[in-house]
């Protein structure tokens, strides 16, 4: 796989960190990972006044002291095979992250999501939106070995096309089944035309099994099976979310534009919300390289 040799893994020294690091060194065969920049960002490494009067003999400066640990954890966990860079760096730890990833040119931005772990989490919604590259979120429950169920939202956008061509090179490597899911709806205006709610709703259904069969045979993918489910009175982030905790689905693979989004300058609004709702289920946002670097560009003044 060609797509993620370039990592970066955003580190914020909690246990986290550990955790992050050993299953990012599980994925390195099956990512095809070549290089691991771990980046830590805080906003002020200088120690305070008070701390160097108190202690004056606490002389090593505190940017070398978190790489050293740093580097002590990835040196278990990432195989000797592949190249690491640890970077310690002060200011704002999203500017920094963004900029980095532009400047080392990151194919995948690894972030971990906490469930009971200590840390919000605004960091890594924030970064997973303005990221110019694909964004892994890895929760705290992941077993990298045991990745058997993956289930990819498609609305037969060329987006999706792409995640499900990357989708089935995943799949291979973690011999891992494919689960299509795609959320439909009635329109608005169905009662013009005489016919029911529950009418126009199985010809919605039969519409969009329609669809992805064309779909399937147009980009020539193989048929997985597709659940179809009526969007009602949820956001479609919702039906997803628990869509994929009844399959007991193992990662969620969603494009990070569907065809309602397609003029978007960052996510669409479904991966959006699902990044906000998710903490519990290990999900990668596929982007094509490069996709916000517009974005990019006018926020550093390149």
């Amino acid at each position: 796989m060609k797509q993620f040799q370039k990592v970066l893994v955003g580190l914020d020294l909690t246990e986290m960190d550990q955790i992050l690091i050993e299953k990012t060194g599980k994925l390195v065969d099956l990512l095809g990972i070549e290089k691991i920049y771990f980046v830590h960002v805080e906003k002020d490494l200088a120690l305070p006044t008070e701390v160097t009067k108190t202690y004056p003999d606490l002389l090593a400066p505190v940017d070398e002291a978190i790489e050293r640990s740093i580097r002590e954890k990835a040196q278990k966990f990432i195989p000797a095979k592949v190249e690491i860079d640890i970077s310690v760096k002060e200011g704002d730890p999203m500017a920094t992250i963004l900029r980095w990833s532009k400047i080392k040119n990151i194919d995948l931005l690894i972030m971990g999501r906490k469930i009971v772990l200590e840390g919000s989490g605004t960091l890594s919604k924030n970064l997973a939106q303005k990221a110019p590259c694909s964004v892994l979120f890895l929760t705290e429950n992941l077993k990298v070995k045991e990745i058997d169920n993956f289930l990819v939202p498609v609305d037969f956008s060329e987006y999706s096309h792409l995640t499900l061509s990357l989708m089935e090179e995943l799949a291979q490597k973690f011999k891992a089944k494919i689960t299509c899911l795609h959320i439909y709806e009635v329109p608005k205006g169905y009662y013009k035309t005489g016919k029911s709610y529950e009418e126009f709703a199985q010809i919605m259904l039969k519409n969009a099994q329609k669809e992805y069969g064309e779909f399937i045979r147009k980009n020539k993918l193989p048929e997985y099976d597709c659940k179809y489910v009526l969007k009602e009175d949820k956001h479609a982030s919702k039906y997803i979310l628990e869509i994929a905790k009844g399959l007991e689905t193992d990662m969620i693979l969603m494009g990070s534009r569907g065809r309602t989004d397609s003029a978007a300058l960052l996510i669409g609004s479904v991966a959006e919300r699902l990044v906000h709702l998710n903490y519990e289920i290990p999900m990668l946002i596929y982007k094509t390289k490069g996709e916000n670097m517009g974005f990019l560009e006018a926020l550093f003044k390149v």
